[in-house]
């Protein structure tokens, strides 16, 4: 048998069977050619979300027009996604491309411990980003003495210390899960519910407590944004200036588009009872939060900007007209 139909198991004292390394076998069902369109495009994919998101913050970096708390959070989201869609993604192209599908025992629960962490940093970094777009239009003239430089710091460290403190529990119950075959996990990387299915534990109390942490972010961090949300609506319908109103939706569809993306696939996959969603769903559903929103991050945010289309003309010292022609 090749090494990925090799069920490994260790024997521990006790003569206790557990598991010591699973099978990935998401989109194992489709047609070898159907794999290998799907390697290529994630081949141009993902560099593409790395470039992109590494550009934002190159430019962050360099162009003192951007050194603003928007775009400050903004490059923080990108450093984010470039590690997020790595956890998964890499593994990912691996299956595709050559056919290995095991994991370890220690990477699984390492590789699913990074992207529930890296999800919940995200989530409050989005909440961050939604107060500082409501203290920008709704307080335009105290938003300088409000965002400063130490303040913008500050949220920052915390959302990324709150993202992984608050993951931290899916350690906590990963240590009571035992494995003892089947070693088969329905999707292409290791997310909690495949492998609640999979553990010989009894996980009916740690599946709920698992669904009901993950809805509390999701849907908590969802409601403070829906209500910084709300008051920057208000304050742009009552603005003076029509072309004050036009730049400010605008500058507010991008980020409305993220969320959209964001919390709709997050509500589907987790915010509700984790045993009614179908492993061929999550698999499916997956793919937008940790390849495509990844991928259109640099563009929702940053690209369509003219501010940020400039400095990028002036880093690589080409016409803009030719990096980016007018329609």
């Amino acid at each position: 048998l090749s090494q990925q139909h090799v069920l490994k198991l260790d024997i521990e004292p006790g003569n206790e069977t557990i598991v010591a390394e699973f099978i990935l076998k998401g989109f194992s069902g489709l047609d070898q050619r159907l794999q290998q369109f799907l390697s290529l495009l994630l081949l141009l994919i993902y560099p593409t979300t790395v470039t992109g998101n590494t550009m934002i913050i190159f430019l962050m970096c360099v162009d003192h027009r951007l050194q603003t708390p928007m775009y400050f959070f903004i490059s923080n989201l990108a450093f984010l996604e470039i590690w997020f869609t790595s956890s998964t993604t890499i593994k990912l192209l691996v299956i595709l491309s050559s056919g290995r599908r095991t994991i370890s025992l220690k990477s699984c629960f390492a590789q699913s411990y990074f992207y529930v962490a890296l999800g919940f940093t995200e989530f409050a970094l989005l909440v961050v980003m939604s107060f500082d777009r409501y203290v920008a239009i709704c307080q335009p003239l105290h938003y300088a003495a409000i965002m400063k430089q130490q303040l913008c710091t500050h949220l920052v460290v915390a959302a990324w210390v709150l993202g992984f403190t608050l993951s931290s529990y899916h350690l906590v119950l990963f240590s009571k899960l035992t494995f003892c075959g089947p070693n088969k996990i329905q999707h292409f990387f290791c997310d909690s519910s495949p492998l609640f299915k999979l553990s010989c534990s009894d996980t009916t109390l740690l599946w709920k407590a698992d669904s009901i942490f993950i809805s509390f972010v999701v849907l908590g961090s969802l409601c403070l944004i829906m209500v910084s949300s709300m008051c920057i609506f208000h304050c742009i319908l009552h603005m003076p200036s029509a072309s004050g109103r036009r730049k400010a939706f605008a500058t507010c569809s991008s980020h409305l588009t993220a969320l959209a993306i964001v919390y709709g696939s997050c509500i589907v996959l987790y915010a509700r009872p984790s045993e009614g969603v179908s492993l061929e769903t999550n698999t499916i559903v997956a793919l937008l939060n940790t390849v495509l929103y990844p991928f259109l991050n640099p563009f929702i945010y940053s690209l369509r900007n003219k501010t940020v289309k400039l400095a990028l003309e002036e880093a690589l010292g080409r016409p803009e007209v030719w990096l980016f022609p007018r329609s």
